[in-house]
C-alpha cells in the first residue's frame, strides 16, 4: 500500500506528541511493507525530499501570511499527493486533513484523519467552519481517546474509532519490580512548562508533600514561557532544595530519566492524550494526573495510577504522599503499568491504522461502484 501522510510540523526541530507519533507511525507501517511518504512544512537547513527509516519525508515551504499562506500551502500539498499518486492520503490533525479532502474531490483518492488533540479541543474559528463537511467526506475518522471522539461526534455524527498513539517499548528496559536505588523519594514531571500543564499547583502541592517529608524531591522536565514565574514561585515557597528544573532535554534521555524516579505527576488543565503517561507507564512509574481530557482513556484509579481534580494541590499532594509512603502498593501498580505499556506498542497501534486503511480503501470502492450503478 501507498500511503502519504499529512502533518503540519516534523522533526527533528519540532518535538510534540503529534510530531513524534507522526516520526513513529512511519516508521513502523513502512516495517509492515508499506511505502509511506510524510508531506510536511518546510523547516530550513533541511532538504526538500529525503529518506529516513526507510519512508519518504516531503517538506514543503510556504509563505507565513495569514490565510493565504495556508491555502498556498494546502494547493502544494495537493499537488504533491497528486504527483505521489498514494493509494490513500492520512491526515494527522483537521486543519491538515483539507488538502486530503480536495485530493478526494479531484483525485478520487480516500483519505483518513486522525484527530490528536488542539485540532479538537481549540479549533480556529476559520477551520471549525470546515470541520463538518471533512468529517463527514472522511472514509474513516479516528480519534485519540473516548473524551476526543465524543468532541467530534458533536461535529459530525459518524463512526469514529477510538486508536490512541504508541509508545517505543524498546526504550524502557526496566526489569519487573525492581526497586530504585538509595531512600529518597523523587516525583517527575515532564511536558512544556506552559499554564495548561498546571504546573503550579504541582509545585504547591510539594510544599505540602516537603512537611511530611523532607526528603522528596520534584524533578521539572522540560520548558517554557511559565519557567520564570514558576521558579519565583519555588523560590516564594522556599522549595528551592526539593525542587530542580531540567529545562528542554533530548528525547533520548527521557525514558533514563523516568526510570530514576519513584513517581510521575501530571497536573494539567486540560489535554488531549498525554503520551507522557503512557512512557511514565513503560518505566514502572505509579502515575498521580488530573482527570481531565483524555487522561482517563489511561489512568485507571486505582490500578495504574490515581486521579485527581485539577486545580487541587491538596489532592495532588494527598495522593503523592500516601503512594511515596507505601511502597507496597508502588511496586504493585509499577507491575500493572509496565504490563498495560504493552497494549500501545507501536507495531500494534500501527496494525490497528492499518486495518483502518484498508477497511476505508473498501468503503470507498464501494461507493464508487455504487455510483457507476446508478449512472448506468
Amino acid at each position: 500500500m501507498k500511503i502519504a501522510i499529512l502533518v503540519g510540523l516534523f522533526p527533528p526541530k519540532w518535538l510534540a506528541g503529534t510530531e513524534i507519533a507522526t516520526y513513529h507511525l512511519a516508521e513502523h507501517l513502512t516495517q509492515r511493507g508499506h511505502e509511506v511518504h510524510v508531506i510536511t512544512s518546510q523547516d530550513e537547513g533541511l532538504p526538500e525530499l529525503s529518506k529516513e527509516k526507510g519512508f519518504y519525508i516531503h517538506r514543503i515551504a510556504w509563505p507565513k501570511i495569514r490565510i493565504v499562506g495556508a491555502i498556498t500551502f494546502w494547493t502544494k500539498i495537493c499537488l504533491k499527493i497528486q504527483k505521489i499518486k498514494p493509494d490513500i492520503v492520512h491526515a494527522q490533525s483537521l486543519p491538515t486533513s483539507i488538502p486530503a479532502w480536495a485530493s478526494k474531490k479531484h483525485l478520487k483518492i480516500p483519505y483518513v484523519v486522525w484527530g490528536q488533540g488542539s485540532d479538537i479541543y481549540l479549533p480556529g474559528s476559520f477551520i471549525r467552519m470546515a470541520y463538518k463537511t471533512i468529517l463527514k467526506n472522511a472514509d474513516a475518522v479516528l480519534a485519540l481517546t473516548e473524551d476526543m471522539k465524543q468532541r467530534m461526534l458533536e461535529i459530525s455524527n459518524r463512526d469514529i474509532s477510538v486508536v490512541p498513539n504508541g509508545i517505543g517499548l524498546e526504550q524502557f528496559n526496566i526489569k519487573s519490580g525492581e526497586k530504585k536505588k538509595g531512600n529518597s523519594k523523587t516525583i517527575i514531571f515532564v511536558g512544556r512548562l506552559h499554564p495548561v500543564k498546571g504546573v503550579s499547583y504541582l509545585i504547591e502541592a510539594m510544599a505540602i508533600v516537603h512537611r511530611g517529608m523532607a526528603d522528596a524531591k520534584l524533578i521539572l522536565v522540560g520548558d517554557g514561557t511559565e519557567r520564570s514565574r514558576l521558579e519565583k514561585l519555588v523560590e516564594k515557597l522556599d522549595l528551592n532544595g526539593c525542587i530542580q528544573f531540567t529545562g528542554q532535554v533530548q528525547q533520548e534521555r527521557i525514558p533514563t530519566m523516568l526510570q530514576q524516579a519513584d513517581l510521575f505527576a501530571l497536573p494539567s488543565l486540560s489535554e488531549s492524550f498525554g503520551i507522557v503517561n503512557l512512557e511514565a507507564m513503560a518505566a514502572g512509574l505509579p502515575i498521580v494526573a488530573t482527570n481531565v481530557g483524555g487522561i482517563p482513556d489511561i489512568v485507571v484509579e486505582g490500578v495504574n495510577g490515581y486521579l485527581v481534580n485539577a486545580k487541587r494541590p491538596s489532592e495532588i499532594a494527598d495522593r503523592i504522599i500516601m503512594l511515596l509512603w507505601n511502597d507496597k502498593i508502588r511496586e504493585e501498580i509499577s507491575v500493572n503499568n509496565m504490563e498495560k505499556a504493552k497494549l500501545y506498542a507501536w507495531d500494534i497501534v500501527a496494525g490497528k491504522v492499518e486495518k483502518e486503511y484498508q477497511m476505508a480503501i473498501r468503503r470507498s470502492m464501494d461507493i464508487e461502484i455504487t455510483n457507476l450503478r446508478r449512472m448506468h
